[in-house]
């Protein structure tokens, strides 16, 4: 059985600069998103319990076959990408119909996983329209996950409570962070991912046509930070500080 993890290509939030309240994105390297990662660990999880093989797919430009090395090395046995300059910001739906296509192309799919949302819009729109395209069942806010057979058992972590609900296979899940502590791969583990397969389509290998975006992103703009620019040189100057300001 195969599992695929879907990972979206994502700047470094960790590495963008702000100026003028506006992100700076030049020289902003490119990684997946933490719940993503949650994602591919609870797969790995998954495999070394079960067996099987697990495939990282993403949709990105160019610089993804560098980008999905960090997946390699994290566990996955190999990846299947879609890297096209023309897919650099694609929304939701767009994604969605992409990653419809890819899943099609791989052989003995038993189980989709994804973060419950994205590490830049978190718009958590995608494993609906995925699960809608590929007519799967879904299971969104999974916190534990186990197979037995051909059913898969998911733990769902919600506001104020928590569903145990199954399906059968194959299916589509997203994860919480809860669901695992994700693990810092080795050197050795490094070194090996560049070696592992990768499958490399570009925008002339997909037959979708994807629609015209139905969002268009304006601008973004950084939080407006007023600061007081008061230095304190104690403790006592720090709280007579907090008290004009009613924080204490």
């Amino acid at each position: 059985m195969n599992i695929v993890v879907a990972m979206k290509q994502i700047p470094d939030l960790q590495q963008i600069r702000i100026k003028d309240r506006k992100p700076i994105l030049d020289d902003v390297p490119s990684t997946f998103g933490s719940l993503d990662k949650n994602a591919l660990q609870a797969a790995v999880n998954l495999r070394d319990a079960m067996g099987g093989k697990v495939i990282a797919l993403s949709i990105g430009n160019t610089e993804l076959e560098d980008t999905v090395k960090e997946a390699l090395a994290a566990g996955a046995d190999e990846a299947f990408l879609v890297a096209d300059d023309e897919y650099g910001n694609l929304d939701s739906m767009q994604s969605a119909l992409i990653l419809a296509e890819s899943i099609s192309k791989i052989k003995d799919v038993g189980l989709i996983l994804l973060g419950e949302g994205s590490g830049d819009n978190y718009s958590g729109q995608t494993i609906g329209r995925v699960a809608e395209l590929m007519d799967l069942p879904q299971i969104s806010y999974a916190k534990s996950i186990e197979i037995n057979g051909n059913t898969v058992s998911v733990i769902r972590a919600l506001e104020d409570c928590e569903e145990h609900l199954e399906a059968d296979m194959p299916a589509i899940i997203s994860v919480v962070a809860e669901i695992n502590e994700i693990k810092i791969p080795s050197v050795t583990q490094i070194l090996k991912a560049a070696k592992k397969p990768k499958e490399v389509l570009d925008a002339g290998d997909i037959e979708t046509e994807l629609p015209q975006s139905a969002v268009e992103n304006i601008s973004i703009w950084a939080p407006l930070n007023n600061r007081k620019k008061i230095v304190v040189k104690n403790t006592v100057e720090l709280i007579e500080a907090l008290k004009i300001e009613n924080l204490i």
